[in-house]
């Protein structure tokens, strides 16, 4: 029966076959070929969704921007800055502040007075904002010293209170004060605008062309030493 072992033979062949280029296609062509065009489509994908949800939010744009003008509209009528362009106009404008508050609470500054104002220098390194403060010392009464905290702390522009330092006080300093109260001390501080600072300070006119150096200022002549008292003096020759 040679028919039958010959077609068995075909068949085991073919299946051989089919099995090597199974093998061949798993150990060559997958790990070269397919693997790396199926992580493309992978990559195509996830741009398309990135793209997708750029598109989304770029039509979001008009909104947004919307919003953004009605917020900086609302923080202009409600500014938190100092509104002056440099920091020596800001601590005097801190200090019109101070007097009107404390003119408010204290009518003719019987009950509270103003008794010393310095400015403060910002020390601060890489501050994003320019902070503008003025050691205070008041010496006012409790209800008055409450008023002029409240409207310096809840007016417009944004102003803060720190280091506030109370010593109650039993006496008189002068006509117009009560003799009771405290004895008050604090920072009154401010923030400018960003930028405002920089753009406020002016540059240093340049020199003329052409102008002539001034020359250097005459020194003055050393005036004789006095010989002291018990000195002996050379006679002249």
């Amino acid at each position: 029966m040679p028919m039958p072992s010959a077609r068995r033979d075909r068949w085991l062949a073919l299946a051989l076959l089919l099995a090597v280029l199974g093998l061949a296609y798993l150990l060559l062509v997958h790990p070269w070929f397919t693997q790396p065009l199926r992580e493309i489509d992978a990559d195509v994908a996830a741009l398309r969704e990135r793209e997708q949800r750029v598109q989304a939010q770029l039509q979001q744009q008009p909104q947004i921007e919307q919003r953004l003008r009605a917020t900086r509209e609302a923080l202009q009528q409600r500014p938190g800055f100092l509104r002056e362009a440099t920091a020596e106009a800001a601590a005097a404008a801190l200090g019109a502040k101070l007097q009107d508050a404390v003119a408010m609470a204290s009518p003719g500054n019987r009950s509270c007075t103003i008794s010393n104002r310095t400015p403060l220098t910002d020390n601060r390194r890489d501050a994003e904002f320019v902070r503008v403060a003025m050691q205070v010392r008041l010496r006012c009464g409790v209800a008055e010293l409450a008023t002029v905290l409240h409207s310096l702390e809840t007016g417009s522009p944004r102003l803060f209170v720190d280091n506030l330092n109370l010593i109650a006080q039993r006496f008189q300093q002068s006509p117009n004060e009560s003799g009771l109260g405290l004895d008050v001390s604090f920072e009154l501080a401010g923030y400018l605008l960003p930028g405002a600072a920089a753009d406020g300070a002016a540059p240093a006119p340049a020199a003329e062309p052409g102008a002539a150096p001034q020359p250097p200022s005459a020194a003055p002549a050393p005036s004789p030493a006095v010989p002291e008292e018990g000195q002996e003096v050379a006679d002249e020759a």
